[in-house]
């Protein structure tokens, strides 16, 4: 369901009003939210209320969108795999109400295929329930078609529809977050000023440069000036298919404050703010290198346990998603380029399932390609039109390398001085001619601290451990000598 459709079915705009936003949205472009306030169809407030609602908790079978032989082969897999015997064990390994848990029994129960064995041993006044012999062979039926086993999955519409109310271009980073955010690195004013619009654009960003001088630091500070929580599903079904999306290497919990959504007393009814299908998470953060393949960006499906797991751009929905290295994949950049030309365009991916069915999914993140080569080198004109803003970091001039100077000697504990700087100046960068890199402060203040720590003394900056540290980060024709 879209936005203006969301917005039709709760009674907040007319039909009529939908088909004027649509076609002025034609004309002007921008998002649909936006149309309609300008139109004055809708306040600012009353649409970001809307856009900020969780998931609705599910209070029946029927709410969850999904078939009831679906939710009851779910339930018979995970009481047959699981031996969970109690409608809150169920509930807390199926994500479901207490409710819908219960009527999924009673449907078992109708078909002979659940039974009641008698109250809990921790409480009387919970059942236990267990499975008959013919419950045993359908969900050993069902095990055979999917042996998925774990939250019930979000149906594939409502899953867009909170794309859309949470995608990326809805929250607006402004310079002072942004400046918050990229405070640890020493950047250029105007790396602030650009990267911002580039940030609230939604747009693929090209950064380029030599190596070393923060290119995927840049990327990785900037998920954190985005505040804003979003809901990830544990998983999706899609044509009666089911794609795990909820990755907790990628996928980070937001701080939940005074939301409780448990109790421990499995008597009481816990207290939901949301649908517990989705979990509450910041903004995702994918980052990917060298090792990236085009089969990386497809639905991967295990033809043993018969359920999908979800390509990286499905995962970093709703965030960031880095491509670092850009050019050093083992795919060819052009290749890569021509899978992602439609969604960067059209925010719009398609994807396949094992089966043959297509089906689209909103392409909903900022995509950052990090390189050290020319972008012409990468990218033929027409790919590079896609990408809607380009960033060349250069690298930092001699006050900007200073304060990285610094700023690493205080972390490490180090002294700093200027005759140490001086020394660098005159000894290395202008006599080899070597350009600055944000990286070489760090570099050398670790492998003095290194060295330091092989030689069992105080961790100090001396010209000979300098030299050594220099040698082994730029291969010299001749070798920097200590003075």
């Amino acid at each position: 369901m879209a936005i203006g459709e969301l917005l039709l079915t709760k009674g907040i705009i007319s039909a009529e009003q939908l088909d004027r936003v649509v076609r002025q949205q034609k004309i002007a472009g921008g998002r649909l939210g936006d149309n309609l306030v300008a139109l004055g169809y809708i306040s600012r407030a009353t649409l970001e209320a809307v856009l900020q609602e969780p998931p609705a908790v599910a209070k029946s079978a029927a709410e969850t969108g999904l078939e009831a032989n679906f939710l009851l082969n779910c339930l018979l897999r995970t009481m047959y795999v699981s031996q969970l015997q109690t409608i809150p064990e169920l509930s807390e390994q199926m994500k479901l109400t207490r409710a819908v848990v219960e009527e999924l029994l009673n449907f078992g129960k109708k078909d002979a295929l659940v039974e009641i064995r008698g109250p809990s041993e921790k409480s009387y006044n919970i059942m236990r329930y267990a499975l008959t012999n013919a419950g045993r062979e359908r969900a050993s039926e069902a095990l055979r078609r999917c042996e998925y086993i774990g939250p019930v999955p979000i149906t594939l519409e409502v899953y867009q529809t909170q794309v859309q109310k949470q995608t990326i271009t809805n929250e607006v980073v402004g310079i002072e977050k942004l400046k918050k955010a990229m405070s640890h690195l020493v950047l250029a004013e105007d790396i602030i000023r650009r990267l911002g619009p580039a940030a609230n654009s939604g747009r693929a960003i090209l950064i380029y440069g030599s190596a070393g001088n923060g290119k995927t630091s840049i990327a990785e500070a900037l998920v954190s000036a985005f505040e804003q929580p979003v809901y990830v599903p544990y998983a999706i079904e899609a044509d009666g298919q089911i794609i795990k999306i909820y990755d907790p290497s990628v996928h980070v919990e937001f701080p939940h404050g005074n939301e409780r959504n448990g109790s421990v007393n499995p008597i009481f009814l816990p207290h939901l703010e949301h649908d517990p299908r989705w979990v509450r998470c910041k903004r995702p953060y994918v980052i990917s290198g060298g090792e990236l393949t085009l089969e990386m960006l497809d639905l991967d499906f295990d033809p043993h346990s018969k359920y999908y797991e979800a390509p990286l751009q499905m995962k970093a929905i709703g965030g960031v998603f880095v491509i670092d290295d850009f050019g050093r994949q083992r795919v060819r950049p052009h290749e890569l380029l021509n899978r992602w030309i439609f969604p960067l365009e059209r925010k719009v991916d398609y994807l396949t399932l094992h089966t043959g069915k297509k089906f689209a999914l909103l392409f909903d993140q900022l995509v950052i390609f990090a390189t050290n080569f020319p972008p012409e080198e990468l990218m033929d004109p027409a790919q590079l039109r896609r990408v809607h803003y380009k960033m060349k970091i250069n690298p930092p001039t001699a006050d900007e390398f200073k304060e990285i100077f610094q700023r690493i000697c205080d972390s490490y504990g180090l002294e700093f001085s200027e005759d140490v700087l001086a020394y660098l100046l005159n000894s290395f960068y202008i006599k080899h001619r070597i350009p600055f890199a944000g990286f070489h402060p760090k570099f050398i203040a670790e492998h003095i601290i290194a060295a330091s720590n092989y030689l069992g003394s105080t961790p100090r900056i001396s010209r000979q451990l300098l030299v050594d540290a220099l040698e082994n980060m730029v291969i010299l024709p001749n070798s920097p000598v200590p003075e």
